[in-house]
């Protein structure tokens, strides 16, 4: 089997590659490298085109895959420029589409919760869509086009409606990666964890592995649609801390202030049933066995210099 990984260099996109080698896929790679970083695939042995989905020569750049796997997208909630992000994200998105349906290849794609803006939680795939920010924007309009799209499609495709990932090989994302490796390290130089007032915003925590095997499952769907990617619980800022505390042996209480942003998600947790009934998916890890399990990965590459965290 023939996989392609676009944003391969990223955070989930790497995870993704790495496992599907694996499995036994042979996997190629595109990522322009803007955001990705090359230390995420010192362990993959396939091939890396250093491209833009905008710009790759389609017709003739990539082999045939059986399934695509597009993860490759300006992911800074903080970017207001509307014209970069629909055209990195939506006309890009939109390249990927008529490939795969040219080779007639699976297509697995990454969408996000931010479409469901400041909407009712727990967020359900067919509730009003409500968009905050130019990045929440464009994966509205990604999969309002695959909602349109997949009526007559010759081919399935899937998107993933991911919530607040996090986990290994995020670490080169800086202040874009998840509160929970921002806190990490906080705690980690002693320092009183700072999170909003009053630590009550609640976010559904999910690990990375689950949203790879999330992905694996989808490329395995024989029907398309549009599901949530998350736990179904709602974590407090509060409790993040309290996990992390545990995970490293430290008792450091939270540093509260003010939030700056008035486009800010308070609460966020997936209606998990259509992704367990849809691809199969129900999430393996709990929040607290994947904060160990991910300060477990953080502490063990601490030790060695030459392994980046």
């Amino acid at each position: 089997m023939r996989a392609l990984v676009t944003g391969g260099a990223g955070f989930i996109g790497s995870n993704l590659a790495l496992e599907l080698e694996k499995l036994g896929y042979k996997v190629t790679v595109i990522d322009n490298f803007v955001s990705g970083d090359f230390k995420n695939l010192t362990q993959f042995k396939g091939e890396v085109i250093a491209e833009n989905v905008l710009d790759v020569d389609w017709s003739t750049r990539i082999l045939k895959p059986d399934v695509i796997f597009h993860q490759a997208a300006i992911t800074d909630t903080t970017i207001l420029d509307q014209k970069y992000m629909v055209r990195e994200n939506f006309e890009g998105f939109y390249k990927i589409i008529q490939f795969a349906v040219k080779n007639k290849a699976k297509l697995v794609y990454a969408s996000s919760a931010g479409v469901y803006g400041n909407g009712p939680s727990p967020q359900d795939e067919n509730q009003k869509l409500s968009p905050l920010n130019p990045y929440a924007f464009s994966k509205y309009l990604m999969d309002q086009y695959v909602f349109d799209l997949i009526k007559n499609a010759p081919i399935t495709i899937v998107g993933l409606r991911y919530f607040n990932v996090f986990g290994p090989r995020e670490q080169h994302k800086k202040m874009a990666a998840s509160m929970i490796y921002q806190l990490y390290l906080q705690l980690k130089e002693g320092k009183r964890p700072r999170i909003f007032k009053y630590g009550e915003q609640k976010r559904d925590h999910v690990y990375v592995k689950d949203v790879v095997r999330a992905n694996l499952l989808a490329a395995e769907s024989k029907k398309s649609g549009v599901v949530n990617v998350g736990t179904g619980i709602g974590t407090s800022f509060n409790e993040l801390v309290s996990e992390l505390n545990k995970a490293l042996g430290t008792s450091l209480e939270p540093d509260y202030f003010d939030n700056p942003y008035d486009f800010y998600q308070n609460d966020t947790c997936a209606n998990a049933f259509r992704a367990k009934e849809l691809i199969g998916y129900n999430p393996e890890f709990s929040f607290a066995n994947a904060v160990k399990d991910y300060v477990s990965w953080l502490e063990s590459r601490s030790k060695f210099a030459s392994v980046p965290v």
